[in-house]
């Protein structure tokens, strides 16, 4: 069975930012992640938040380029982009108010969640300890496989 590996915004963010203060770390988790040709995962939801923020923190031709790229490297193998359908944008609704004494999740978060159990994803490349908090066995990375 391959290793799953669930990208969240900020994993996406970090890999295309040199300014990040974990760039070159994330480029070499990824790259061995990939190398050992596991599957990566990330939704539709995070790419949205992916590509906003792209056109934020990047000059624009590096925004649009990483864009580009981020939307092609999809149509590889071992790359799944998962949609939101109506089914988990419910199931992710029921986790807002499961977890309503953490405000500060974002509902993109808990899409991805929906997902990462779904799929059954234990690591998230992340900076954001939600994913770790909610008791659901999620294993932030870097810190996993760094």
């Amino acid at each position: 069975m391959r290793a799953k590996l669930f990208v969240d915004t900020w994993g996406w963010l970090t890999l295309n930012d040199q300014r990040e203060s974990q760039h070159q770390k994330v480029v070499e988790l990824y790259k061995s992640f990939r190398s050992q040709a596991g599957e990566i995962y990330t939704t539709d939801y995070v790419l949205d938040e992916t590509f906003t923020l792209f056109f934020k923190r990047l000059i624009s031709k590096q925004a649009q380029r990483s864009m580009t790229i981020l939307i092609n490297v999809f149509k590889e193998e071992n790359f799944n982009l998962i949609r939101i359908t109506p089914e988990r944008f419910a199931q992710t609704q029921a986790l807002r108010i499961k977890y309503i004494d953490k405000p500060q999740i974002s509902f993109t978060d808990l899409t991805s969640m929906v997902v990462m159990k779904e799929f059954g994803i234990e690591a998230v490349l992340t900076g954001d300890s939600h994913f770790t908090q909610v008791g659901m066995g999620f294993q932030k990375t870097p810190e996993t496989f760094g």
